[in-house]
């Protein structure tokens, strides 16, 4: 850890500030979070987090710089959402564009009491986000989500063992048409992105997949990863609740299933027993390779079997 650049990041922000510790937190792929707990001028201490892409180049740098104009949009609009506090991308001090941003008092929830009563609480969160409209002039320089990103992609080594030829196949036949309204989303909606306290949402995280799309894109990428984590319960509760708070056309749901699973199989299908594995120290050592392969069969069979049924 380089403490006299993030001293000198700190000093950016609060020119008398002092940085009295510093850690690294655990779970980012895309971006290095740091936290950092600073003592003001007059004695007040506070935290802080600084992100950094982790590769500078191109794409990486483009979207932390995206991610802080949309966080300082959503923070003004009282959204539960790190509060921007600076961008630096002078490249003085670390070669990528760095990010400044509140602390929030909280962590992800892999396990809860309430799976259902969680999965309800998720789909208020992400239906409140999908009321906010995205053609609005103030999103502009988001992306625009490519609904068939996922099917341009060469297959890995084990998409067919795991169900992707089936998809493939399936959504060849059933074209989606663009979406009416598009929305804000989120792009990695999912329990590790949502900071819980005291049994509530504090806060939500990660916004450098944010795009402007089809709500439903964002809603399933949530329920498989509900499923396989959280279990049925949540997943059926998620679902029932997010239906009863939109106006979405649910008809385009399975479509939106099967490119949520073949991310799913992009992303992990090569290391199962690896996100398996990320589980153990979060108290569910019940989550397994086999566990994961079990919900994604059921996720995709599930939504095959709608998709039939809307013809």
């Amino acid at each position: 850890m380089n403490l006299p650049a993030l001293q000198k990041a700190v000093w950016r922000l609060a020119p008398q500030a002092r940085l009295t510790r510093a850690w690294e937190l655990k779970g980012g792929i895309s971006a290095q979070m740091t936290a950092l707990e600073i003592e003001e001028a007059d004695g007040r201490h506070r935290k802080m987090i600084l992100r950094r892409p982790a590769h500078a180049e191109g794409q990486a740098a483009s979207a932390i710089e995206r991610e802080f104009r949309l966080l300082e949009l959503l923070h003004k609009e009282g959204m539960p959402v790190p509060q921007p506090f600076q961008l630096d991308a002078s490249g003085e001090i670390f070669p990528e564009p760095c990010l400044m941003m509140a602390y929030i008092e909280g962590e992800p929830n892999f396990a809860p009491r309430d799976p259902a009563a969680a999965g309800r609480q998720m789909a208020e969160q992400l239906a409140r986000l999908h009321r906010v409209d995205g053609r609005r002039a103030d999103l502009a320089f988001l992306p625009h989500l490519d609904p068939d990103v996922e099917l341009k992609r060469e297959p890995g080594g084990v998409d067919a063992a795991l169900g992707g030829g089936r998809i493939r196949a399936a959504l060849e036949q059933h074209r989606l048409a663009a979406c009416p309204a598009p929305a804000l989303l989120h792009g990695d909606f999912w329990p590790g992105n949502v900071l819980w306290r005291d049994g509530s949402i504090a806060g939500v995280i990660d916004w450098e997949d944010a795009a402007l799309g089809d709500p439903l894109a964002d809603a399933a990428i949530a329920r498989l990863d509900l499923l396989w984590i959280w279990g049925r319960e949540a997943f059926e509760a998620f679902t029932a609740a997010y239906q009863g708070l939109t106006r979405a056309d649910f008809a385009r749901l399975p479509g939106w299933d099967l490119r949520a699973a073949l991310r799913l199989i992009r992303l992990a299908g090569a290391d199962l027993p690896g996100w398996a594995a990320f589980f153990a120290p979060c108290g569910r050592g019940d989550i397994t390779e086999q566990t994961i392969r079990d919900g994604l069969a059921f996720f995709i069979a599930q939504a095959l079997e709608r998709l039939e049924e809307n013809k």
